[in-house]
């Protein structure tokens, strides 16, 4: 599920929060191009997830 609600506090959505843009809702989403795109987009921040994840921990030990 994806939040496009706007945050009272912070003034902007979830959304826009996490990926720095603002949600596009398309109609049709079950094309086969777009799957594709999803599964990059997945994988991509998969990777990126992991990478931080692990700076975080080189950080956590050095600040110890």
């Amino acid at each position: 599920m994806v939040n496009n609600k706007v945050h009272l506090a912070t003034k902007v959505s979830s959304f826009m929060e996490n990926y720095g843009r603002e949600l596009r809702i398309k109609t049709n989403i079950r094309k086969k191009e777009k799957v594709e795109k999803v599964i990059k987009f997945t994988e991509r921040t998969k990777r990126v997830q992991k990478e931080v994840r692990a700076t975080l921990k080189k950080v956590q030990k050095k600040m110890k």
